[in-house]
């Protein structure tokens, strides 16, 4: 591109000489001592240089867009190449200029030892820093919720203690303590790093078969509880939950999360209280949930021969054999001003904020169950609650169902699939019928309200 330079070019000499000049007076007051008479007539002489210079130009600055118009872009030119970005970091040595990513939202800008780069994903824009947390989705919502507590891997029997002796819901079953569970091998942490907790499958045994039930060191009044399982006990005889449960029964209250007997294939969430707590409705659409109502409205276990309010969930994936098969998922119980509510995710369905450990509830959809506040205070009937997994045989409900069909999963009743008269006779007699009577649990987590 071709410009003419005519006294510009001059200005900007003049100039150049002024500051030449300028550092050489400098450079020979600072280096030696000349004579006053000298160093003022040099000085002098600067000063006239550049008020010639100021004579030619108005504008130093002026004239050098006038000079390189045709070269450097103008602020407000729209056809400048606005494509190009600094990224400064704090404290570090600054990063070359860098073209920035396309505008269509998948990309991701990384922070590793200071410098930018931007790469191409398939997913939402992510801001990750190396040795920091994982990559949180920009554009994804906050949540209200904050990890409290995680139970997984290695480590994850550290954070319940095991109780020990008979059976509460008059099971047929020994819980036994962590030592002697691992010793029976009832209990480990798989390769694939998951806990398992097993029953005693000795072929014939004359009273209990030998079983584990733990409960969280931790007690919790509220807040968010999510369990990952790829497998959970199935099978005539056995009665597993995941539930939570307070010091006094029933006045502190109980929340069954999965609870099911024998052959069940439908999860039966179901709630114990002291007298009081009751639900305004037997309709799923009035309770806004996707189960239905199995019981009565009353949901004071003394009031009801503890039945309390039970709700079956609709889908056939949600506990025994169709969990299994389907590699399980995840459930989630809140519990917050707003009342009990418990979800339900098979495995192919789980959402992203609960695998980034950023819950969002108000995104899940309609629950599985739920027990609003207006009827039943959350803060008044559930106190001081401890997270319990266990595997009782038998039992009041699974030896008072034995005859039973027609629940779903159960179309023969135990019964007539096993030939056995009572539930007792067939556990204690057919120990190899409860290999599949284990949990496997990925992690248990904790969160609390902000």
């Amino acid at each position: 591109m071709m410009f003419s330079l005519p006294s510009t070019f001059l200005t900007i000499l003049f100039t150049t000489l002024i500051i030449i000049a300028e550092d050489a007076t400098a450079t020979v007051a600072g280096a030696r001592s000349i004579h006053p008479i000298q160093h003022t007539l040099v000085r002098r002489a600067v000063r006239n240089l550049h008020r010639h210079a100021a004579d030619q130009t108005h504008s130093l600055a002026k004239d050098l867009r006038m000079a390189f118009g045709g070269i450097l872009p103008r602020a407000n030119d729209p056809n400048a190449d606005s494509g190009h970005h600094v990224y400064c970091k704090m404290g570090r040595k600054q990063t070359p200029f860098s073209t920035p990513p396309s505008s269509d939202g998948n990309s991701t800008t990384t922070a590793v030892g200071g410098a930018a780069s931007t790469t191409k994903k398939g997913g939402p824009k992510t801001t990750t820093t190396k040795g920091g947390s994982a990559p949180t989705a920009t554009n994804a919502p906050t949540s209200s919720w904050k990890l409290t507590e995680s139970h997984a891997g290695s480590s994850f029997f550290d954070g319940w203690n095991f109780f020990t002796g008979g059976d509460p819901t008059n099971g047929i079953v020994d819980y036994i303590d962590e030592g002697t569970a691992r010793g029976n091998g009832l209990l480990e942490v798989n390769s694939a790093g998951n806990a398992v907790m097993r029953v005693e499958t000795t072929p014939v045994v004359t009273g209990t078969r030998k079983s584990v039930r733990i409960s969280s060191k931790t007690s919790f009044n509220g807040g968010l509880f999510i369990m990952d399982s790829v497998h959970m006990p199935s099978g005539c005889g056995s009665w597993p939950a995941f539930w939570t449960n307070g010091p006094h029964w029933p006045f502190n209250g109980e929340i069954d999360i999965i609870e099911g007997v024998h052959d069940y294939t439908n999860n039966q969430a179901t709630i114990h209280t002291d007298v009081g707590c009751t639900l305004a409705s037997k309709s799923p659409t009035s309770l806004a949930i996707s189960g239905s109502l199995v019981a009565g409205t009353n949901c004071a276990a003394n009031e009801t021969g503890n039945q309390g309010c039970g709700i079956r969930a609709a889908t056939s994936n949600s506990f025994g054999a169709g969990f299994n098969s389907a590699g399980g998922g995840v459930y989630a119980m809140k519990w917050d001003s707003t009342g009990i509510a418990i979800y339900f995710f098979p495995r192919n369905s789980i959402p992203d904020d609960i695998n980034n450990e950023a819950p969002n509830p108000d995104s899940w959809g309609l629950p599985q169950a739920r027990w609003p506040a207006t009827t039943c205070d959350p803060f008044k009937f559930f106190v001081d609650h401890v997270a319990i997994f266990d595997t009782t045989l038998c039992g009041d409900w699974a030896s008072g169902v034995w005859n039973a069909a027609g629940i779903p999963g159960q179309e023969q009743s135990c019964a007539q699939r096993t030939g056995v008269s009572t539930c007792e006779a067939f556990v204690r007699g057919n120990g190899n019928s409860f290999q599949d009577a284990y949990w496997e649990v990925k992690y248990v987590k904790m969160f609390a309200q902000k």
